[in-house]
């Protein structure tokens, strides 16, 4: 028989899992398991707000693509995770959130920092769990991994009142290797969800309407951003010429410098990317949800095309625009089913139905000319006075150059970013070129996300450089995090581009309120070099040194500051309620 704590399980069971580093901060609901933690071999980040404590899991997940875990005590600390909790089930990232509660006895009077995490937790994760008794913890446990990471992933709560914690109960054993069902065992044993004599027809469907197209459109999403789907998508595009467009979460699959991406779509998409989704005939959309932002007035945002759905959750599957055809199943699966049904036929046109792969090789060419007309004409514009601006696009797009020069290999930094108009720059100039590369909010938009979420990553990358690009007033959102980074000495490198402003509501307010700039100037900024040189990490100013990159890049977390001018927008700009065709561009 063996003899164990509530805590001790947990610690145990987390170790089984491979779990090496959980973020967090200590309170009294949650004593007896730090208690515990502190004489196991996982590492514990000690944040300095809650908050981060989810953005680390997060940074950590999404860089990996496997589980990562946040800890919290009852009450405020409950409540400070999960704004990062809501944000990881919007972006379907796997994390496991571990709250400390008031002993059972003391549920529901009101007790010293006594919160319903448990009910307030419902909305927003894929599962929540109140454990009563610790042996329900041997299986609760390896069941929060195995729901995180399995179908489309997302967070999941276990609330675990203190008492249950210090408990002391025996049991037989430990659970089995099998019954953990590591993230690992689950990715691997992922299935179809479609029944299986469906598929082959629904294949031969796909293949038939790719082959009929001229203007084909892939159309990219966060359940694409994985190495391994990634891989069976650039094969795919290796036999069938198609433009490319991505969800914001989508960046990353295709390479940047593929000739067959045209960048990011939707609200602040480039123009080449919204034309081309308007005007396909054929858009085959895999990991994708048409959320409004991507599709602007849903009415005009593929208007001629047939389209074809790929996803894991069914849900998904004609709730916005209706498919043709559709699988439900993970891309990595989906897509060497479509090469292999292509490569077979050989590409071979059937009489007067089918596109030649030249119309389609010609439309590619004339989408290229747009981008790079577009794309050129967004990396000269500048507001200020020649002599003093900087254009924040083409500084951004220059970060892996500079990077280089200071003698690292730029493919490898992991990028994150905070929410505003740093974001949708970062999206649209900074040249990904890898899959889970590219790390930001999408879907919920929290500002705070970029700093906490470099150190996840940080802690999950050890070898590479990540980079945290802000602005100035979402790395306030966070900043005591800087601490954090010092403690640790991560290779972090954090940029803030400083306009004074909150610059997409300014940027908003200019095109949609007639210039009434209500709370969007700031009326004091800080002085974020001397903040960060007393966090004591080394701090630059990229608009008085030239040579910046030498002391940014260097082993250790750095901060560079960019001023930019506050009348810089983000364009091409979608007002609500319009197509993205018609986006506004100067």
């Amino acid at each position: 028989m063996i003899k164990a704590t509530g805590s001790q399980i947990i610690i145990k069971l987390l170790e089984a899992e491979g779990i090496k580093t959980v973020a967090g901060i200590p309170g009294g609901s949650i004593l007896p398991l730090y208690d515990e933690l502190n004489r196991s071999s996982i590492k514990h980040v000690l944040v300095r707000q809650e908050q981060a404590a989810g953005f680390i899991a997060q940074g950590m997940s999404r860089s990996s693509g496997k589980p990562a875990v946040c800890m919290a005590t009852s009450g405020p600390g409950a409540m400070n995770l999960l704004t990062a909790i809501a944000d990881a089930r919007c972006d379907s990232v796997p994390i496991i959130a571990i709250t400390g509660q008031v002993n059972s006895s003391l549920i529901g009077t009101d007790a010293f920092q006594e919160a319903d995490t448990f009910g307030l937790s419902f909305p927003i994760t894929k599962h929540s769990m109140m454990i009563k008794d610790p042996l329900e913890l041997l299986t609760a446990i390896p069941k929060a991994f195995s729901i995180a990471v399995s179908g489309r992933p997302g967070p999941v709560l276990i609330d675990i009142p203190r008492d249950v914690q210090t408990a002391t109960v025996t049991f037989d054993k430990w659970p089995s290797a099998k019954a953990l069902s590591s993230a690992a065992d689950t990715l691997i044993a992922r299935r179809f969800v479609t029944p299986q004599k469906q598929i082959g027809p629904i294949i031969s469907g796909m293949v038939d309407a790719l082959l009929k197209s001229s203007k084909p459109v892939l159309f990219l999403g966060g359940g694409c951003n994985s190495q391994k789907a990634s891989e069976e998508i650039n094969k795919f595009l290796g036999c069938y010429d198609a433009a490319v467009v991505t969800s914001l979460m989508g960046i990353g699959i295709v390479p940047r410098s593929s000739r067959n991406n045209f960048g990011m779509v939707g609200m602040h998409g480039s123009f080449a990317a919204n034309k081309a989704m308007h005007d396909a005939d054929l858009v085959l959309a895999s990991g994708v949800r048409f959320d409004d932002r991507a599709t602007g007035l849903i009415s005009k945002f593929c208007p001629n095309a047939t389209i074809l759905h790929i996803d894991i959750d069914a849900a998904e599957i004609n709730k916005i625009l209706p498919s043709s055809f559709s699988l439900v199943c993970e891309a990595e699966k989906a897509f060497p089913l479509l090469t292999k049904e292509l490569s077979s036929r050989k590409q071979k046109s059937s009489g007067s139905k089918s596109a030649k792969p030249s119309s389609r090789s010609a439309w590619i060419k004339e989408l290229a000319k747009v981008y790079d007309e577009t794309e050129s004409v967004e990396l000269g514009r500048c507001k200020g006075i020649p002599a003093e601006s900087v254009n924040p696009r083409a500084f951004i797009r220059d970060i892996p150059e500079a990077a280089k020069k200071a003698g690292l290999d730029a493919g490898d930094i992991i990028v994150t970013t905070d929410v505003g108009q740093h974001q949708m720059w970062s999206a649209q100039y900074y040249p990904v070129e890898k899959p889970r590369q590219f790390l930001t909010s999408g879907s919920l938009g929290t500002m705070g996300f970029g700093l906490p979420a470099a150190i996840g990553a940080s802690l999950a990358n050890k070898t590479k450089r990540v980079v945290c690009i802000s602005g100035d007033g979402s790395i306030l959102m966070n900043i005591q995090e800087l601490a954090t980074l010092r403690e640790l000495g991560l290779n972090v490198t954090v940029f803030i581009l400083q306009n004074g402003s909150l610059g997409m509501v300014r940027q908003q307010q200019h095109f949609l309120f007639n210039d009434n700039f209500s709370a969007s100037e700031f009326g004091f900024v800080p002085d974020f070099l001397q903040l960060a040189r007393g966090f004591g990490i080394d701090a630059i100013n990229a608009n008085e040194d030239k040579q910046w990159f030498k002391k940014a890049f260097a082993k250790g977390p750095h901060l560079v500051l960019l001023n930019i001018n506050m009348e810089e927008n983000v364009l091409p700009f979608v007002k609500a309620g319009s197509a993205n065709i018609d986006a506004l561009r100067d």
